[in-house]
């Protein structure tokens, strides 16, 4: 009897011994991950922005300074001359945002609904100025010293492509001068090409913004003057109709024509 039931007992270990087994394997592990396709990381917004030359380094920064806030969206940046940027938007190019150095490019675009004029907004001011190389020994202390014989070649930009262009003829013109100087001028592509040749003494003095005579190699031009014009430096800046990211393109605006743009605006020289 006695061995009976110790037979007994032992085949009944052996049966809740593979019964614990089978249910162990059955059960999930609960420390396991479970094995799931990986969703691949969605790939930001670029919006493309055009925008003047003069406009270089605050719009960089201010990139920079959107991109952070909106991981989400990246800004491509394509600077030049605002007359330029003008004929690819009209050309066709994928552009999502336009700034401009003068309202006249953007009243044209306008016109031909290639901007969204709801989203228009005017974001800064810039005045224009006039330097000499910082080796000239001519002398030149006023506009009326441009009309000297002495002074050969004045950089500035085409006045029908690029607004610093039309400022400096809209300037000389106002002054007098425009029949004396119009002959001296060397036309840049861009304002910062403009400054570079005041930079580098192949000319004898140029016109640019004060924003980009700020921006200048150290110890290489003196500025002269500031030269008023009758029509204000204002820069405007619009959605592009055809872009297809509007909702960020019309982000990227706001965030220029708020504090944290307006403050770096003002870092570089721009005014409201």
């Amino acid at each position: 009897m006695r061995k009976e039931l110790i037979v007994l007992l032992v085949l009944l270990g052996v049966f809740l011994a593979i019964g614990c087994t089978d249910n162990k394997s059955e059960a999930p592990n609960e420390t396991e991950t479970p094995v799931t396709a990986e969703t691949p990381a969605s790939e930001p917004e670029v919006i493309t922005v055009s925008a003047a030359a003069s406009l270089t380094e605050a719009f960089t920064d201010i990139a920079s300074q959107y991109e952070a806030e909106n991981p989400g969206t990246n800004v491509s940046l394509n600077f030049g001359g605002s007359g330029s940027l003008r004929t690819q938007i009209e050309g066709g190019a994928p552009v999502d945002v336009f700034a401009s150095a003068d309202e006249s490019q953007m009243d044209t675009l306008a016109n031909e609904s290639l901007i969204d004029n709801s989203t228009r907004e005017d974001f800064a001011q810039n005045s224009l100025v006039l330097i000499v190389p910082a080796t000239s020994t001519l002398n030149i202390t006023n506009l009326e010293d441009l009309a000297d014989p002495k002074v050969e070649k004045i950089s500035t930009c085409n006045p029908d492509t690029a607004p610093v262009g039309k400022y400096t003829r809209l300037a000389l013109t106002e002054a007098g001068l425009w029949n004396q100087t119009e002959k001296k001028l060397v036309l840049a592509e861009d304002v910062k090409q403009a400054l570079v040749y005041v930079e580098r003494g192949e000319v004898d003095a140029g016109f640019v913004y004060i924003t980009d005579a700020k921006s200048a190699q150290p110890g290489t031009i003196k500025m002269v003057t500031n030269v008023s014009v009758s029509t204000p430096v204002t820069y405007p800046i619009a959605v592009v109709s055809s872009s297809e990211n509007k909702e960020e393109a019309q982000e990227f605006v706001d965030f220029v024509d708020g504090a944290e743009g307006q403050e770096i605006l003002s870092k570089y020289g721009f005014v409201q």
